[in-house]
């Protein structure tokens, strides 16, 4: 048990069967089991590991990926970089823009806590973190997100990324230190499909990172990789670290949508609220408690399901064949439908092994949307 995550006694050592419901549950062995792949995954094709924690929001899980051998983690947001260097965490990317003078001020004031890295993709926004920099007397680290076939933000790999990348070394108050990206538009592909479409996206950041250095511009990092491709990207030549960091809770998505074939670490353990018939079960866990956008989340151990309906407070599940064995205040526990968008509806985590609880950590990344 953990002492120093504060732990209420009253909680502490139950049974997760005994939890006041609905509760955020994550399966320590598995989580570690899912951990330990993953590392071992980098480690055995030699590159850098810098999970992404947009969707772990806990200081005490990120450490566990230190421990296991991580250089640094990822952030979606400057309020979660925050958050993770008040935690003690040093080497952390941000692999989004940080725009406009209020987000700008408080990333300069965040470099003089930790090694933070910043992802650019226009020269505008370089010039303002290069003045804000400048006049707060820190040295920022600056990576180019490449758009490596998603679409979304990111310059287009090839000149405009080396055009890019010269206006960055050429501007007080930051470094260049490379290239990021995320090739998830391969992410749903089969297993037949996903390889030769990661390794045609990785090489367009990789490609863009040589011009970088034939154009006489250093490159120490080039970064991509989510948990749906990472045991493919980890295999491509030229890149020096992966950001999958999902992978380690796993959840119906990751699985059924992206092929990863990791134990379910994180669940929600539910009350049976109502049997208004045989054939209809009503949980007290709705959206406001686990999320149904990228996919719905399943009951565990729970035969004949036909349909599962969430509504804002309410799970509704309608079963093919009646069953008897459930009544209202019996628990239903459930495999997490997208860890992304559940674990930021919990102010906390109950950290399970073998059924028991060994600590409950405050999500403090929670509601870190700026």
């Amino acid at each position: 048990m953990d002492s120093d995550v504060g732990i209420e006694a009253a909680r502490a050592r139950q049974q997760k069967t005994a939890l006041d419901t609905p509760a955020l549950i994550v399966d320590l062995d598995a989580l570690d089991a899912n951990i330990a792949r993953m590392a071992a995954c980098f480690r055995r094709h030699g590159v850098n590991w810098r999970p992404h924690t947009k969707g772990i929001k806990v200081p005490q899980i990120a450490r566990r990926l230190i421990d296991a051998g991580a250089i640094g983690i990822t952030c979606a947001k400057l309020g979660e970089a925050e958050v993770m260097a008040a935690a003690g965490f040093n080497d952390i990317l941000i692999a989004n823009q940080i725009v406009g003078a209020q987000k700008i001020a408080r990333l300069v004031e965040l470099r003089r806590r930790c090694d933070v890295i910043v992802a650019v993709d226009s020269a505008d926004n370089v010039t303002a973190l290069s003045g804000a920099a400048r006049a707060a007397g820190v040295v920022l680290r600056v990576v180019i997100e490449v758009n490596m076939g998603m679409n979304r933000a990111g310059v287009e790999p090839g000149e405009p990324c080396v055009a890019l990348a010269k206006v960055i070394a050429g501007k007080p108050g930051l470094t260049f230190a490379g290239l990021m990206g995320w090739e998830g538009q391969t992410a749903p592909l089969d297993a037949a499909s996903k390889p030769a479409a990661v390794a045609k996206a990785v090489a367009e950041i990789v490609r863009s990172a040589e011009l970088c250095r034939a154009a006489g511009l250093p490159v120490g990092i080039v970064s991509c990789g989510g948990t749906g491709t990472y045991w493919v990207t980890a295999e491509q030549p030229g890149i020096t670290e992966i950001e999958a960091g999902g992978g380690v809770f796993c959840d119906v998505h990751y699985r059924e949508h992206f092929g990863v074939a990791h134990p379910y670490a994180l669940t929600v353990m539910t009350s049976v609220s109502s049997r208004p018939t045989p054939t209809r079960i009503v949980c007290d866990a709705g959206k406001k408690t686990m999320s149904s956008d990228a996919a719905v989340p399943a009951p565990i151990g729970l035969d004949h399901v036909r349909s599962v309906r969430l509504s804002a407070e309410h799970a509704t599940i309608e079963l093919d064949a009646p069953n008897t064995s459930l009544s209202a205040g019996d628990r239903l526990e459930w495999v997490v439908g997208y860890s992304d968008t559940t674990v930021h509806l919990h102010d906390e985590i109950y950290a399970v092994r073998n059924g028991r609880v060994e600590a409950v950590w405050p999500i403090l990344g929670r509601g870190k949307l700026r």
